[in-house]
């Protein structure tokens, strides 16, 4: 064990201009949000983990990217497809799983412009 052992990574994620949108949106793609306060929300979904800030910064966010491995892709997939997210949230791209060097993964562009990555 090393002195600089990290035990976590909790980043800030920008919601874009539609900060309440935003916090839906995450709630629908399974994050519990576990506190909100003045524009700050804490979500988690398993030991994944994140603060949602009220920003909007469209330059920032679309420079942005995130991982989340997920357990089963296909499963994941599956549920998230059947939402019909974008319909629900205009500006949201979502595309199916897709082969890449590093793995399959589900890729998707949140409210504010971050580019999400969903793998196993």
């Amino acid at each position: 064990m090393s002195d600089l052992e990290a035990v976590s990574l909790l980043p800030f994620v920008p919601s874009g201009s539609d900060y309440n949108a935003s916090r839906r949106l995450f709630a629908e793609l399974g994050f519990e949000e576990v506190w909100e306060n003045e524009g700050y929300a804490g979500f988690r979904n398993g030991n994944a983990q994140f603060i949602l800030q009220k920003f909007d910064d469209e330059k920032f966010a679309s420079n942005f990217m995130i991982r989340i491995n997920v357990r089963d892709l296909d499963v994941w997939w599956e549920a998230v497809s059947g939402k019909e997210l974008p319909t629900k949230y205009p500006g949201l791209r979502i595309d199916p799983p897709m082969g890449f060097p590093w793995g399959r993964e589900v890729n998707f562009i949140d409210l504010a412009g971050v580019c999400w990555h969903v793998g196993e």
